[in-house]
């Protein structure tokens, strides 16, 4: 399932039931004046290319393949996607870019068609890889002590601040390593434990040992959420992910003590009755809870800590590929589980 305002978990409202009958549709006002959302419509490939293979129909391909070629066509602002496109002028709306909120699981899926393709999608690699040195360039900085972190980009303004739903970079650009030049394989595999790196010590700088939705980066502070709304926990996964996926790809033991931390923290925090609850300021062991338990904390969260302290073979990374929440799809000639229609 895809939420509403990204392609990770961002909560938003849902479409009127009604909508699928009638065969209307509109934006959010809120989204660049009802601009498409990047993650939303950037984040179709794996499931839409699957969906084409095992059925034989040709139409959910065709229809990815046709925004992914009309975006490879558009010029990029500072070498990146910006979040908001006009679906009736067909151009970019705010210049905003992020790995974070609204754009992070575009990303994801271009590393993750390539993969699931078994080397067939080669725009798909392409466009990685120009965006991996544009993201280098453009998105990532180092604080004062030396953590490195993704910024978000607002026209030419850099805005010093991580999203947790960006927390999956670390594993993103470890796994996406070993698929670029031979020459800055090295640097992306450091890049990814560098940043799983920064996002530990946004849980391990709160009073919780929980991170916080966002945390910021000033000559004063560093990792830290600065601003009430940005101080909550809603059980998101990216951080774990990321220690999954350096773990298989590492074995680096201090990934799992990482997960057994936030395993803990998760337990003793959020327990509640009947399930697990999330909170409103990770900086306060009293933190009053929100009550909601988060349909991905079942589909993700839960499960990547699962796999984290799982053999390799449950789930092995080089015959399945994990969608953007935590699905597992089989990667094409290499898993019998993928049954494409000859």
């Amino acid at each position: 399932m895809m939420d509403a305002c990204d392609g990770r978990g961002c909560p938003g409202t849902l479409p009127d039931p009604g909508s699928i009958k009638s065969g209307a549709s509109k934006n959010y006002a809120w989204a660049s004046s009802s601009s498409s959302i990047l993650a939303e419509f950037g984040t179709l490939h794996l499931e839409f290319t699957y969906l084409s293979d095992i059925t034989g129909n040709p139409v959910y391909k065709e229809k990815v393949n046709h925004i992914r070629d009309f975006l490879a066509k558009m010029d990029k602002p500072q070498g990146l996607f910006p979040n908001y496109l006009n679906p009736k002028t067909g151009r970019w709306g705010q210049h905003h870019m992020s790995m974070g909120a609204l754009g992070d699981s575009f990303y994801e899926y271009l590393l993750k068609s390539w993969i699931q393709s078994n080397g067939e999608d080669v725009q798909a690699l392409q466009m990685f890889q120009e965006l991996a040195e544009a993201i280098n360039d453009k998105l990532v900085f180092s604080s004062k002590s030396g953590l490195r972190y993704l910024a978000d980009l607002k026209y030419d303004r850099i805005e010093h601040k991580m999203d947790h739903l960006a927390c999956f970079a670390g594993g993103f650009f470890a796994i996406g390593s070993e698929f670029m030049p031979p020459n800055r394989q090295d640097y992306y595999l450091q890049l990814g434990k560098d940043l799983t790196h920064t996002c530990h010590e946004s849980y391990d700088r709160t009073a919780t040992k929980l991170g916080p939705e966002s945390f910021r980066f000033s000559d004063a502070s560093e990792a830290k959420a600065l601003k009430q709304n940005e101080k909550y926990y809603i059980q998101r996964p990216e951080v774990i992910e990321s220690y999954f996926v350096l773990w298989r790809v590492t074995k680096d033991p201090k990934y799992r003590q990482w997960g057994w931390e936030a395993a803990q923290a998760i337990d003793k925090h959020c327990r509640v009755d009947g399930g697990f609850s999330g909170l409103k300021n990770v900086y306060m062991l009293d933190s009053a809870k929100d009550d909601v338990q988060q349909s991905f904390f079942l589909a993700e969260t839960l499960k990547y800590l699962y796999l984290l302290f799982s053999e390799d073979d449950l789930i092995p990374l080089d015959s399945w590929v994990l969608n953007t929440e935590a699905h597992p799809l089989p990667i094409k000639g290499k898993n019998p589980a993928y049954k494409a229609v000859s």
